[in-house]
């Protein structure tokens, strides 16, 4: 227990160190957006690029495994808020997105990084490649459809891919599996130390940060949907996809940072674009924060099941 809450502790304290900045003014809003934008433009895509263009290949067949749990939560969820209890079409997929769409950048590089090295973000970096691009471009699509029932393909289909173009961490990875199929070599002396430098600022940076964009939430407006969405992302999701990997026989460390993947809280991205949409964004707000923070167990619990 010891050793997994070495790996937790730190996570969890630089996020409460952020939000105790944020709640009590010692940086102001504008800074978070500096230190925010400073992580996604620049610190998180080179510790993106440098682990995909310098570390171990692979992680395709996880990334599989990844992908097949998550789209049988985001429809399961989908069509039974949709079908089941009736919700509109807009809020019943910011709700599957809510289920389904994990810190993978905030929380995912720092922890898995931590818990099992630098050999697994090859497998981070699978998932990576795709997360961003299917499920906030699912999201996207849905929410267009919902809130222009007659809109063209074409406008559907071009704010999906402007979104997902501009998003500088999925251009990382995308220019990183391509040298990699180009077969070129790994990035030379200044330009891989420059990498390293900005790559090295990413995680704690980006910790700090979510702990900021936290202290904003009320999470007692929708509680109810909010547990229940807390429910289906820390503990339906792994098991789907810790499911999906054993029937795909995959070796130990693959599954155990899989699942984990799969067991990290909301991502703030959801949030977001519930935001832009004007589609429960109180419950996806409170959702962030109220998975973040029962993540501390269900994490803890689930490193020290893997060993």
């Amino acid at each position: 227990m010891g050793a997994v809450l070495g790996v937790i502790g730190p996570v969890f304290i630089i996020i409460a160190l952020g939000y105790a900045a944020m709640r009590w003014r010692f940086i102001e809003e504008a800074g978070f957006r500096g230190l925010n934008s400073f992580t996604f433009n620049l610190a998180a895509p080179a510790l993106l690029f440098l682990g995909g263009t310098t570390g171990p290949g692979g992680g395709g067949t996880a990334a599989l495994a990844f992908f097949i749990g998550t789209a049988v939560l985001y429809a399961g969820t989908l069509a039974a808020a949709r079908w089941g209890v009736r919700q509109p079409l807009g809020q019943a997929g910011m709700l599957a997105l809510d289920a389904s769409f994990g810190n993978t950048v905030m929380m995912g590089i720092p922890l898995i990084t931590a818990a099992f090295g630098a050999e697994a973000l090859a497998v981070l970096l699978a998932i990576l490649a795709l997360h961003s691009l299917l499920l906030l471009g699912t999201a996207t699509v849905v929410a267009e459809v919902a809130l222009h029932a007659q809109a063209p393909w074409q406008r559907v289909l071009r704010a999906t891919a402007l979104g997902v173009a501009r998003n500088p961490v999925v251009m990382a990875v995308a220019a990183a599996m391509l040298w990699r199929l180009l077969g070129l070599p790994p990035p030379p002396g200044a330009a891989r130390q420059t990498l390293q430098l900005l790559g090295a600022a990413a995680p704690p940076v980006a910790l700090f940060c979510l702990g900021g964009s936290l202290a904003g939430i009320d999470a007692r407006t929708t509680w109810r949907e909010t547990v229940l969405t807390c429910v289906l992302k820390l503990l339906v999701m792994p098991l789907l996809v810790w499911l999906a990997a054993r029937a795909m026989a995959l070796p130990p460390m693959e599954t155990a940072v899989t699942v984990v993947v799969a067991a990290l809280p909301t991502g703030a991205n959801a949030y977001l674009l519930a935001q832009r949409y004007q589609l429960s964004a109180a419950r996806s707000g409170a959702t962030v924060l109220v998975s973040t923070a029962l993540s501390v167990v269900t994490l803890a619990v689930l490193l020290g099941w893997f060993g």
